[in-house]
């Protein structure tokens, strides 16, 4: 294996090619995603490779994170991912009711509060934003209990992400009911054979979903999605790494959809990022 150690803006990357391709290993700071296990997911890419895909392309959802709404980004998007969690919940309503009128009745909206809220907030919030016909609420609450008790107070479809790094916690989740769907990052998960079997226990379908990454670790995301046996979601795939990527010809959708393929990093780009010294 080879290393390369870069720095993209704020973020600490490490690139390894192996034998199978790239893998990257870049944990964003503040959120939940151990060393060891990015460490595992990009030496499995570089070493060992990827299962087989059983689809061609993945359709990925847009992302929309503040006010105001750009319907013309919207057009023809499959889905659309709304953060939510902000400290006046009016925003948040105002802000995803605008996305509804800009996309219509029939494209898919969720949202993302990435564990903003407790029970009662959610609740509250949730029953405020119902009327969007939201698709699902991702990570409204911080754990699988709270998460459990939260999907039985309401109607909306509930997700989970942060509070599922294991098969142990997909069996939980499973075992409590606590969600309809499971959100999987590769790097967190440690690796895209691993998110597979988290999917697997789970018993719920899988929604991948990307942080922030350069075309490398978007092509992990890629790869996993390409794996499921069912994706009844579009995926998150497209929030990128700010401050560059390594690749010429990045990962970016095309009416909707990433086409599965491998990504291999520019020499220059690679000597433009890497830390010397």
């Amino acid at each position: 294996m080879r290393e390369h150690r870069l720095r993209i803006g704020d973020r600490a990357v490490t690139l390894i090619a192996g034998p199978a391709g790239w893998g990257e290993s870049s944990p964003l700071p503040g959120y939940p995603c151990a060393p060891v296990a990015s460490r595992r997911a990009a030496e499995e890419a570089a070493c060992a490779g990827w299962p087989a895909p059983v689809r061609a392309a993945v359709p990925v959802n847009a992302l929309v994170d503040r006010a105001p709404v750009d319907a013309g980004a919207l057009a023809g998007v499959p889905a659309v991912k709304v953060k939510v969690g902000r400290p006046d919940p009016n925003d948040d309503v105002e802000l995803v009711a605008d996305v509804r009128e800009a996309v219509g009745p029939h494209i898919p909206v969720r949202v993302d509060a990435n564990a903003a809220w407790d029970v009662e907030t959610a609740e509250r919030v949730i029953r405020r934003l119902a009327p969007q016909d939201l698709e699902l609420v991702e990570d409204p609450v911080g754990g699988l209990d709270e998460l459990a008790r939260l999907r039985r107070r309401v109607d909306v479809p509930m997700a989970a992400d942060a509070c599922v790094r294991s098969v142990d916690d997909a069996r939980r989740l499973a075992t409590l009911h606590a969600a309809d769907a499971v959100v999987l990052k590769v790097q967190p998960l440690g690796g895209v054979r691993a998110a597979l079997q988290v999917a697997e226990a789970a018993g719920v379908p899988a929604i991948v979903t990307s942080m922030r990454e350069t075309s490398i670790g978007i092509a992990a995301g890629l790869a996993l999605a390409a794996a499921l046996p069912d994706l009844p979601h579009a995926c998150g795939l497209t929030a990128r790494m700010p401050g560059g990527d390594v690749v010429a010809e990045p990962l970016v959708p095309v009416d909707g959809r990433l086409r599965v393929r491998r990504v291999t990093p520019a020499p220059e780009l690679l000597a433009r990022y890497e830390v010397t010294g």
